[in-house]
């Protein structure tokens, strides 16, 4: 009988819904439930949670995805693979651990993967910057983190000793989805053509219900079915790398050729050549065959050798944002809101606050088009202001939200609903640091 192994997308971004993924674990017939949970600025702000709590810096929904899938999971046998480590995988596989002993799993064995954090390397040679002309030492002591986008070997190494639970930090997304295959059929990671395959495959369900029509949906253009009760992606794959798409039935979503093809383009620059760190995939051959309902077979990948060096993400702090809101309602509600934010704009002014980018804007009239001019059809019945400056430190970020909230008192008339906030701001640049320094270690804990 044919093998298939059979993978479904628990998650495809730090904070996406719980109940599809507890859903699949409780009634999917698959093998492996993989949450990818990180994207390029979540691990740089796991890793100053991380300073501030050294007992942190992992997903924040990790106990409870886990509270939901982890015992039936553990029952019907599906292995759990994720990045949520983030930051601190350590701290994340002892949460793990944790839960599964409240939820009466005895004996669960759980592999932390790391060795991702590689700020000590980077901060040893002065590695020019892939974004622009320019290198690490620029951003002087502003460096926050740096973390590599590792491959699928550490975790295909847990895999292979038969952990139940697999917690890594930084790993390229379809990596994560890649390792059981390379474990199930014993793929040789250097037959590029398959691993481009795998590729493929996880590209399309790193991010959840982007497949399913999630992002894909648009009311009378593109409509989806049922897209409150949307269902996550599972993978039907053999042997040759050849797969179907699905979805569990009864959910809501829609699996089709578009559904896919749009994710195959997301976050691809050339389709031809796709950089990971297991392999370059070529998606240009790609074909989609739709062959039943909301079950489309992919084949076409291919792949090429994998890079010489492990694309790294570099957090750093680049500055701050102070933001306001308010809302006026009523007649004259536009007038009343375009000459709030005139006097906000003033009295910034007047305060010294110095802001190298700034956004005076109407929401609903022209906060889209900018520098258009406000000439909409009907008067609008309500209008919100928003008011936002990046500034060089917190103290002037905090002064913009205050002159917005302050109108409360200081005019005009009927503003309302107040809200007002001051944030760092992290930014991400990349580098490329030679494979032979990024060394993956995988421990084991038992719950």
């Amino acid at each position: 009988m044919k093998k298939i192994v059979k993978i479904a997308a628990g998650a495809g971004f730090s904070s996406d819904r719980i109940l599809p993924a507890q859903d699949l674990a409780e009634r999917a017939d698959i093998h492996y439930l993989v949450f990818e949970c990180l994207a390029e600025r979540t691990i740089a702000l796991a890793q100053r949670e991380k300073q501030s709590h050294p007992e942190l810096g992992y997903n924040e929904w990790l106990e409870d995805r886990m509270l939901a899938c982890l015992a039936p999971c553990h029952r019907r046998g599906i292995t759990i693979i994720t990045n949520m480590g983030a930051a601190n995988p350590q701290a994340a596989g002892a949460k793990i651990a944790e839960v599964a002993r409240r939820l009466g799993l005895r004996g669960l064995k759980i592999a932390v993967v790391t060795g991702d954090d590689v700020l000590d390397a980077c901060k040893a040679v002065d590695y020019p910057l892939m974004e622009r002309s320019a290198t690490l030492s620029s951003l002087g002591a502003t460096i926050v983190s740096a973390n590599a986008y590792t491959g699928s070997e550490a975790v295909v190494a847990a895999l292979r000793m038969g952990a139940d639970v697999i917690v890594t930090g930084r790993i390229a997304d379809p990596s994560l989805f890649l390792a059981p295959l390379i474990h199930e059929f014993d793929w040789d990671p250097e037959d590029w053509d398959l691993i481009g395959k795998g590729i493929h495959m996880g590209h399309l369900l790193e991010c959840s219900a982007h497949a399913t029509g999630g992002y894909f949906a648009d009311p009378g253009f593109k409509d989806v079915p049922d897209p409150a009760r949307i269902g996550f992606p599972i993978a039907e794959v053999e042997a040759d790398g050849s797969f179907i798409v699905t979805k569990l039935p009864g959910s809501g979503g829609m699996v089709t050729p578009r559904t896919l093809k749009e994710q195959t383009l997301y976050e691809v620059h050339d389709p031809a050549h796709y950089p990971t760190a297991d392999c370059v995939a070529d998606f240009s051959q790609v074909q989609f065959e739709q062959i039943a309902a909301d079950r489309v077979r992919v084949t076409g990948a291919q792949g090429h050798p994998r890079p010489e060096c492990f694309k790294v993400s570099v957090g750093y702090v680049d500055s701050y944002i102070g933001e306001g809101q308010i809302g006026y309602c009523g007649p004259n509600a536009l007038a009343r809101a375009q000459l709030a934010l005139e006097m906000v704009r003033q009295r910034l002014i007047d305060a010294g606050v110095e802001a190298t980018e700034d956004r005076f804007e109407l929401i609903g009239v022209n906060a889209v088009r900018r520098g258009v001019r406000i000439a909409p059809v009907f008067e609008p019945e309500e209008v919100l202001i928003r008011v936002a400056c990046r500034t060089a430190d917190m103290r002037m970020a905090r002064r913009v939200g205050h002159e917005v909230e302050a109108l409360w008192l200081n005019g005009p008339a009927g503003g309302g609903g107040a809200r007002r906030s001051a944030n760092e701001v992290l930014a991400i640049v990349s580098v490329l640091i030679p494979r032979e320094l990024v060394r993956t270690v995988v421990d084991y804990l038992e719950s």
